[in-house]
Order: C-alpha cells, then sequence, then structure tokens
C-alpha cells in the first residue's frame, strides 16, 4: 500500500523553478519565433507547397521555455528534424502499412538521434509527419527533408539564438562559471532546502528536478569518498 501511495506521488505536477521574467519572456519569445518562421517560410516557399510543420510548435516551447536543456540546442533541433525526416520519408516509401512505418520512423529516429546527440522530441513528430502527412507531404518525397522541415528548423534555430541571447539568455547554452572560493576544511552536508535554494535562484530553467539532483549529488558524494578512501595496503 506505501509503495503504491509512494508511486501515485508521481502523477502529482511537480514544482518547475521559473524565474520570475520568464513568465514574460518565454511566450512571446516563442510567438515572436514561430511567427516570423512561417512567414519567411511561406514567402520562400510558396503557398502553393507546405510551408509550415506542426512540430515547430513544440520546438518552440523548447527552444524558448527552457533553452538550456540539451534538448532544446540548435543542433538537436536541426540534426534531430532531419534525422527525423529522412527516416520518415523513408519509411512511408518502404512500408505499406502507415502505423507499422510510423512506429518505425519514431523507433529510429530516437535510436539515430542518441547516436547523433541531438535527440529532440518534436523530431518524433517529423517522423510522423512524414508518414501520416497526406498526398501533400508524400508526393514532396525526399523533398520534405529540405523544405519545409530544414527551412523551418533553421530559421526557428535562428530566432533562438537571437532571442534568447537578446534577453541575456546563455544559448546555446554553457553553465555559469563557477565562483571561486577560498578552500575550507570541511563541506557542510547539503539539505533538499539548499538544493530548492540554488534552482529557485538559478539564472535559468534547469531540466532537473530536485529529487534527481540530491541523487546525483549524493552519488557525487559517495563516488569522492570512496575515491579519496585510502586503498587497502598502501
Amino acid at each position: 500500500m506505501l509503495y503504491l501511495l509512494s508511486w501515485m506521488k508521481g502523477f502529482i505536477p511537480q514544482k518547475m523553478y521559473f524565474p520570475r521574467k520568464d513568465y514574460l519572456i518565454s511566450p512571446i519569445g516563442a510567438l515572436v519565433g514561430l511567427a516570423i518562421t512561417e512567414g519567411l517560410s511561406k514567402y520562400f516557399l510558396g503557398e502553393t507547397n507546405p510551408w509550415f510543420i506542426a512540430p515547430m510548435g513544440a520546438s518552440a516551447v523548447l527552444l524558448f521555455a527552457v533553452p538550456a536543456s540539451p534538448l532544446a540546442q540548435p543542433w538537436s533541433i536541426i540534426g534531430g528534424n532531419l534525422i527525423a525526416s529522412l527516416i520518415g520519408v523513408t519509411c512511408s516509401q518502404l512500408i505499406p502499412s502507415l502505423g507499422l512505418a510510423g512506429a518505425i520512423a519514431v523507433g529510429l529516429t530516437i535510436l539515430l538521434a542518441m547516436k547523433a546527440r541531438c535527440l529532440h522530441p518534436p523530431s518524433g513528430a517529423v517522423a510522423l509527419t512524414a508518414v501520416f502527412g497526406g498526398e501533400t507531404i508524400h508526393h514532396l518525397g525526399y523533398l520534405f527533408v529540405i523544405y519545409p522541415t530544414l527551412i523551418n528548423s533553421m530559421l526557428l534555430a535562428a530566432m533562438a539564438l537571437f532571442y534568447n541571447n537578446l534577453v541575456k539568455r546563455s544559448y546555446p547554452h554553457h553553465a555559469q562559471p563557477t565562483p571561486t572560493q577560498p578552500l575550507v576544511t570541511q563541506w557542510s552536508a547539503i539539505e533538499r532546502a539548499d538544493i530548492e535554494f540554488a534552482l529557485e535562484n538559478n539564472k535559468e530553467l534547469l531540466d532537473i528536478n530536485e529529487e534527481d539532483l540530491e541523487l546525483l549529488l549524493n552519488i557525487a558524494e559517495r563516488h569522492a569518498q570512496d575515491r579519496d578512501r585510502p586503498k587497502s595496503g598502501t
């Protein structure tokens, strides 16, 4: 019973440590980024061609709301969507069953994107778009990789680069320099309240919750203790 209650706690929404300014900056960034990306894509590709795909909306959430996430970096959206579109088109042409083609396309996209270090969740939707996009998308064949997918992805990534740096965000993300402090002979034990304080006072939302961060710190601490413990026989 206790295990069941503990498991069910996972369905409770976890606290997200957004800096207050992000409640304004992130929505405006997504709005402007998507509007300009759609407008430029339409201008270059014309209304007679598919010029904008829905997965860009999901990409915008990552690029403008959690730009510090590894899943939101420029290579993630460009590389991930490029891989997804290539695999999606290939599966749609080789596998008669749309359901099977879509499932295989997403699975292969995840595998190759992990290998290429460009995992980007909206890329799964790009792969499905290539399979389930209908006659208009299928008629493009491998041109779907270039337009609208690659053009949309590059324009949105460019907008994220411009906007995030304009509002003083680190993008592509680089960790903030660790402040130098004098060495101390003994560290105080880090508690959950300390972790929450650090997350609340960080300038950007990090894609990790306090429980996982606490676990990582505990593992690192135990590893450091094992490393520094005198070995037997020395």
